[in-house]
This record gives C-alpha cells, structure tokens and sequence, in this order.
C-alpha cells in the first residue's frame, strides 16, 4: 500500500487566482502571504463558481438538421475523465521533491510539498508537469536539491532541473498505477465499447507525459481498447498544452474529421477552453476538484459517465450544431 509524504509547514506552497477565484483559493492565499500574485498570461482567467450536474438532455432530430451535424469522433481527455489522478499526479511531485531533496525557497528546512489546496488550484490553471514546475519556480524562486546544489542561474540548468524531476516523478506516477489500486471511472469503458461497436471514431488526448499516458491507458481501459483507439496524442506531441486547442486541432486532422464533427469529453475549465479553441463541443465529467468550475460553455455536464449514452451524445451535439 502506498502512502502519500506527510505535509510540511513551507512559506510558499499556494496560488492566488484573479478576484473571482474560488473560496478554497482565496483561504490558500491567505495561508501563504509570500506567494505572489500574478496567474501565468497565457492561461485565461477563469470565473470559478459551484455548479450542479445538468441531466442529458434528449431532443428530436428534425428534419432540418444538417446531415453534416454527425457525431464522427468521441476524444477522450485522460487525466480526471477516464481516471480520478490528480491525487496520484500530487503524490508523485512531492515524492519525486522528497528524493531531490528540492527545497523552494533554497534555505527551507524541509523539502517542497504541494498540498491538496494548493494542487487542486495549480492544475486547474496550467496544464502539464513541467510548465507546472516552470512557473512555481518562477514566481517562488528556483530551489536547490540534489541535482543543483545552488539553484540553478542558466536556462539550460533550469531545463535541466525540471527535466530530471519530471521524469523520476513520471516513473514514480507508473508505479502508483501498476499497483492495482486504481481503477477506471464509472461509464468510460461501456461508452468507449459503443462507441466502437457503432463505428464511430475514438480518440484520446492528453496533455501528460506520452509513456505516463501509455501505461494508464493500457491498465485501465486494457490492451485492445487501446490498440483500437483511432488517435491517441500526448503532452509530447504538441508543442503547447491545453488550453492551447492544438492537441485537438491536430486530433481532428488525424482523424480525417471536421472539428465540429467531433465531441470532447473533459473535466476541467482547462479542456473545455482547448476544446472549444478548436472549434468543437465539450461534455464535462467533473471531479471533486473541478466541480466548482464554471461550465457554461459544455453542451452538458455529469458527475460521471455511469448514465450517459451515445445516443443521447449524438442529439446533443445536433442540437448544439443546430442552435449554434
């Protein structure tokens, strides 16, 4: 059984979002005064506020909709929508500071330890592990540890730092699935099978690492599901992360697709902005720390997928291309 670090007391573990941030951010800002107070320019400010899960809603195909108004490609986000992993993606970080040795600021006594406040606000804003570390290191001060006695000066060291850390944590998130105590979420793998079964295409795109993808994919939806994806597309193809839309942009071009054709699952702000960046629809699967969320640009949103069916997805995304 894997148990996760104990917490630290550390001066800067908590980002400050802009004046409509949640209540959760607002008390982590002010656990942590030195944290300063500027969000990443290229990540827009979203209005987070709780929302309640909308039922699937049926409407009649009419006759005046567009035989173009088809559902062609169903993509899945992985992280958050096919699995519950943020929890597992924060464990990881803090074990992979834990073994450098990272301290951030370079005098503290401990090493650096993302909680459970700050991480859920942190990867609700910047999509990615590396960017991720890139901008806390920016706004905190680079750390020393073992791979850098003194912080690191250059842009190469700096790059160097957060590649080293990133792919021991990389490993370190394998081993927390191989463990076997980790399990897909409700309703993926029976909308993934009839999406297959009618012939429609299935895409996965992930903003994480490609061999972290990979190894999740393979252990959780198994062998022949993935092997059956008709595109699947990582961190590692695309040179901008969500909310930049080019993952699925380029999903689209491989599937040999329209954008509006297709339809995205997702679970945060973050995928809805890169979904709807690439001009397609996006139904939300919320977890715990995106429930809060502003969804209003979803064409629906669920707690899971347990109760949703692809019929009702394909009247969705007609309605939607219908009223625009």
């Amino acid at each position: 059984m894997i148990h996760p670090m104990p917490p630290t007391t550390m001066a800067s573990t908590s980002i400050v979002l802009p004046a409509v941030a949640s209540a959760s951010a607002s008390a982590a800002a002010r656990r942590h005064p030195f944290f300063s107070r500027r969000i990443p320019s290229r990540v827009p400010a979203t209005r987070l506020r709780r929302t309640s899960a909308r039922p699937l809603v049926v409407v009649s195909a009419s006759a005046s909709t567009p035989a173009s108004s088809s559902l062609d490609a169903l993509i899945f986000d992985c992280d958050g929508v096919i699995l519950e992993s943020e929890h597992l993606h924060r464990q990881a970080y803090n074990d992979a500071f834990a073994h450098f040795g990272v301290r951030c600021p370079p005098d503290s006594a401990d090493p650096l330890y993302w909680d459970e406040a700050f991480y859920d606000e942190l990867q609700n804003q910047i999509g990615g592990g590396k960017p991720k570390m890139r901008w806390y290191f920016g706004e905190n001060g680079w750390p020393s540890s073992q791979i850098f006695e003194t912080p690191p000066s250059t842009d190469s060291d700096k790059e160097k730092l957060v590649d080293i850390i990133q792919d021991w944590k990389t490993e370190r998130y394998k081993e927390i699935i191989k463990s076997g105590t980790v399990d897909p979420r409700p309703g993926v793998l029976q909308l993934m099978d009839e999406v297959k079964g009618a012939g429609i295409k299935l895409a996965v795109c992930s903003a994480a690492t490609k061999s972290s993808v990979i190894m999740c994919l393979e252990n959780l939806i198994g062998l022949e599901r993935f092997n059956g994806l008709d595109c699947f597309l990582a961190g590692d193809d695309v040179k901008l992360k969500k909310p930049d839309p080019t993952i699925y942009i380029t999903a689209a071009k491989k599937l040999g697709v329209e954008s509006k054709n297709c339809l995205v699952v997702e679970d945060s702000v973050i995928g809805l902005l890169a979904a709807k960046g690439a001009g397609m629809s996006c139904i939300i699967t919320y977890t715990p720390s995106t429930a809060s969320q502003d969804f209003k640009d979803a064409i629906a949103t669920y707690p899971d997928l347990s109760n949703v069916r692809l019929e009702g997805l394909k009247l969705l995304l007609q309605k939607s291309l219908v009223t625009g």
